[in-house]
């Protein structure tokens, strides 16, 4: 008897069951929220170089990163204003 409840053999699949539900629930989740937020961009690795890495790289990949680069800047720029007119808005 646990907390003042009887319970009968075979109970603890069903804990298994509602954890099992409640982990894909959360990956669905995450999944959902990574894909509106913009996390499943193959360029992403771009990101980690800077002007000074050009000699790492070959004169093509070094133009993807400067693309790239543009690219993720411009749309910064644009959820950072989207943002603030969301501010204001509720303000």
């Amino acid at each position: 008897m646990m907390f003042g409840i009887e319970l009968q053999d075979g109970w603890t699949i069903y804990i298994w069951l509602i954890s099992g539900a409640a982990i894909l629930i959360a990956v669905v989740f995450g999944i959902r929220w990574a894909a509106n937020n913009e996390q499943f961009d193959e360029d992403i690795k771009y990101l980690v170089f800077d002007d000074n890495d050009q000699d790492k790289m070959s004169a093509d990949e070094f133009k993807k990163y400067q693309d790239v680069n543009t690219k993720q800047m411009a749309r910064r720029t644009e959820l950072q204003e989207e943002r603030e007119a969301a501010a204001r808005e509720q303000n």
